[in-house]
């Protein structure tokens, strides 16, 4: 029976349905497969699935009904054809880069990305012969100039980590193509709840599903999305091969996390932009990263190519590391982690964390100074956190 299509439902309703397909036993919630393997009804039928003519169940390292169910429901609010998960976000960039670049390669990346994302391209990508060229994620001019003969993609994440930058998609997704290359953008602090990026032109997204699309801090996972001939030809083989698998209990956590992320991603919004407008107000805090900002120079770009603002909000203090340390050591309500996307507020140094392995001069041009502080703004009420801010910054 042909899965149903649910393109023309919104995004709540795909979050809620999409994606499921019920046993035999007519379940209402949605089952777990927890097995490696499956019993075929003879040696030919088994032939044939590996053989690809006949599709179904081979292993689980790479064909299982949860994870299936999972990569179902997020294409669906991708609104892409095909989704591919992994077994961490980090696992779907390596598997993209696997899958699209060869030895001689080049690549021209944002150096406003995370931090292990920076790494993957400046060590482990270098150690295969793949070259990248770090720019500036705003400056369409230095993407041009980066530009080789010989590159395969760009990789931006908007908005990127832990400043909040963003890029014009469609610019870069049109300066790509006008030279061969394909756009790949990191969407997790958006998810499909607040952007697209598809639809503006990408041709890939990557997901670390672990932040906002399970948003409890359960389990750690990822995701490719785009179209049917990118993922089957190119990506889909080294899953099946070299296994950067996600758990079918995994898949199941993630796949009930997107029924509420429409939801949670508005009160993280608004949430996020109540403590960014107090943050502008205190006069301990010297620059308050936060698109929503009206201040803020991509105030409107955020508004054209976002439905909402995103639950990160970053933030300079006077004093430098020793005053930022202090701001984090007198929260009391606030954890302490360099994780994000989850219902707690979560709270980080990303000098000495998140982008500690990157060299000074690295973080510095990416603007990530040791007075920065980075913010997972949480469901708790939005006074407590404030207050919770406030007995480190009172004292600054």
């Amino acid at each position: 029976m042909p899965d149903q299509d649910w393109s023309n439902y919104s995004i709540e309703t795909q979050g809620v349905r999409a994606g499921q397909r019920r046993t035999p036993e007519g379940e209402h919630s949605d089952a777990i497969f927890p097995t490696s393997s499956y019993v075929f009804g003879s040696a030919a039928e088994a032939a044939g699935r590996f053989s690809g003519k006949l599709e179904g169940n081979i292993y689980s390292r790479f064909t299982n009904p949860t994870v299936n169910a999972f990569e179902r429901r997020l294409a669906a609010m991708e609104g892409a054809e095909r989704a591919m998960a992994t077994s961490s976000g980090m696992a779907a960039i390596n598997t993209v880069c696997l899958g699209l670049l060869s030895a001689g390669d080049h690549v021209v990346c944002s150096r406003s990305v995370f931090g292990n994302t920076a790494l993957m391209f400046k060590n482990i990508m270098k150690k295969f012969a793949i070259e990248t060229t770090f720019v500036d994620l705003d400056n369409l001019q230095a993407w041009q100039d980066a530009i080789q003969s010989n590159t395969r993609f760009f990789f931006i994440e908007t908005p990127s980590n832990p400043m909040g930058t963003l890029a014009d998609i469609k610019q870069l997704a049109d300066l790509a193509h006008a030279n061969d290359a394909l756009l790949i953008v990191d969407n997790v602090y958006c998810t499909p709840a607040l952007q697209k990026p598809l639809s503006l032109g990408a041709d890939l997204v990557v997901h670390s599903a672990t932040k906002y699309l399970d948003g409890q801090g359960r389990c750690v996972g990822g995701a490719i999305v785009g179209n049917n001939q990118l993922i089957d030809e190119k990506l889909y083989p080294i899953l099946r091969t070299a296994g950067p698998t996600m758990s079918p209990f995994n898949a199941w956590v993630f796949h009930k996390g997107l029924e509420t992320l429409s939801l949670r991603m508005e009160k993280h919004c608004s949430n996020a932009l109540a403590i960014a407008q107090w943050l502008d107000e205190q006069p301990n805090v010297e620059k308050v990263h936060y698109t929503g900002l009206e201040s803020n120079p991509q105030h409107e770009l955020a508004k054209q190519q976002q439905a909402g603002f995103g639950g990160i909000v970053s933030f300079s203090v006077k004093g430098g590391k020793e005053a930022a340390w202090a701001v984090i050591d007198a929260t009391q309500m606030i954890s302490i982690t360099a994780n994000l996307g989850d219902v707690k507020s979560m709270i980080t140094h990303p000098s000495t964390t998140t982008h500690g392995r990157l060299t000074e001069e690295e973080r510095e041009k990416a603007g990530i100074t040791d007075s920065l502080l980075r913010l997972g703004v949480g469901l708790e009420n939005v006074e407590d956190i404030k207050a919770d801010l406030n007995r480190g910054l009172q004292n600054l």
